[in-house]
């Protein structure tokens, strides 16, 4: 801490050129935040909510539908409680960028198999006796403003009706919430019967996209999804089980693999840190040279020397980087709110651990270079220019 005041001294010697790259460290771990913040979203363990729930799809897309016949096979297998089914409409509200997942579902099933959509019995009655009915969760109505009684319209992407007609609407019967903040994603959602899309759509009848199956003991997740690909093996109908949670990241990993595209941007963000840093330190200590030298001649020592040097390169990606992480961690709720909750992406101690290593790990390795040279210079030649 002795030598502190000469490293601030050396710090604001340019005041300019420290300030840049200060800005250019937090622009970098600003980004680090966030996108280790997706990485970590999509490589996280399966929600305990969703723990005992098995997906079952085509194995061949995710949009190749299933026969509606598989539903009796995959409800008599032994050590399955509850099977539902679902298949994605994808229409939209008014405007294409109201985007937001829709999709039907068999009704009280699903419900039964999703506990943590919670909503008042009177409005679930609703929802299983009227046809047309929908819920919706409470952020997407809090988005639109809809309340109970709407009629909310539909314009279909993939479906039209038999009529010809793209236009579906639907009774607001129900407003669920759930009851776990990290699962407030699942409020961006509506769901309505997959009767009377079935009988009203005009194509695809007697398909649904997927099954959901509630499973007795989840320790036996695997072997019950091996059970469940073997039963339509070598059939015009292949299945492909997963947990839930696997098959939500399969939607987005259609454009790629989410965690190698998030790790080369951020292996180019640091690669053009250490490039831009490393100069600005080479910089500083050739316009240094002359008071190095002075500092040795009043009796520094190499290693003091070095220690400074290299003191002064750490300190800069330790405040830069922690200006960045605090500006990802504000600019996250931020994103979250924005969103409705749909993109509500966590950023966790091991980001800021891993960012800490990185900031001690980038000014070190920027850092040592001119430290070395600085602890090796010569007095009368660096005096004498040379």
């Amino acid at each position: 801490m002795k030598y502190f005041p000469l490293i601030l001294a050396g710090l604001l010697r340019k005041k300019t050129r420290t300030l840049l790259t200060l800005l250019s460290v937090v622009a970098a771990f600003a980004l680090f935040g966030l996108l280790d913040a997706v990485r970590v979203a999509f490589n996280a363990p399966d929600n305990v909510a969703g723990i005992d729930r098995l997906i079952v799809a085509s194995r061949f897309s995710i949009i190749q539908p299933l026969p509606y016949a598989d539903y009796n096979r995959i409800r008599l297998l032994p050590g399955v409680k509850e099977v539902a089914y679902a298949n994605w409409f994808g229409g939209v509200y008014q405007d294409p960028k109201n985007f937001f997942a829709n999709m039907a579902v068999s009704a009280k099933s699903f419900l039964d198999t999703h506990p943590e959509l919670v909503m008042p019995a009177a409005q679930k009655a609703a929802f299983l006796k009227t046809r047309t009915g929908a819920i919706v969760g409470q952020t997407l109505a809090d988005r639109f403003g809809w309340k109970i009684g709407d009629k909310i319209p539909l314009k279909a992407t993939i479906f039209p009706k038999k009529d010809g007609s793209n236009l579906w609407t639907f009774d607001l019967v129900g407003i669920y919430h759930t009851a776990q903040p990290e699962l407030r994603g699942l409020e961006q959602q509506m769901f309505f019967h997959y009767d009377y899309f079935d009988e009203a759509r005009q194509f695809g009848q007697g398909t649904v996209g997927w099954y959901i199956v509630k499973i007795a003991d989840p320790a036996h997740a695997d072997q019950m999804a091996q059970t469940i690909d073997h039963l339509f093996a070598n059939s015009s109908n292949e299945t492909k089980t997963e947990s839930e949670r696997q098959f939500q990241l399969s939607f987005a990993k259609q454009i790629g693999d989410i965690g190698l595209i998030v790790s080369a941007i951020m292996g180019a963000v640091f690669f053009t840190l250490v490039l831009l840093t490393g100069n600005t330190m080479a910089q500083a200590f050739r316009d240094r040279i002359p008071e190095l030298a002075v500092m040795k001649t009043l009796g520094f020592s190499n290693g003091a020397v070095l220690r400074i040097v290299l003191a002064e390169s750490v300190l800069v990606l330790l405040i830069g980087g922690a200006g960045g992480l605090v500006a990802a961690r504000t600019i996250l709720p931020v994103i979250a709110a924005a969103s409705g909750g749909q993109f509500d992406l966590p950023m966790t101690d091991r980001t800021w651990l891993l960012g800490l290593l990185l900031m001690l790990l980038i000014g070190i390795l920027v850092g040592l270079p001119p430290a070395w040279r600085a602890m090796r210079l010569k007095i009368v030649d660096a005096l004498a220019g040379r």
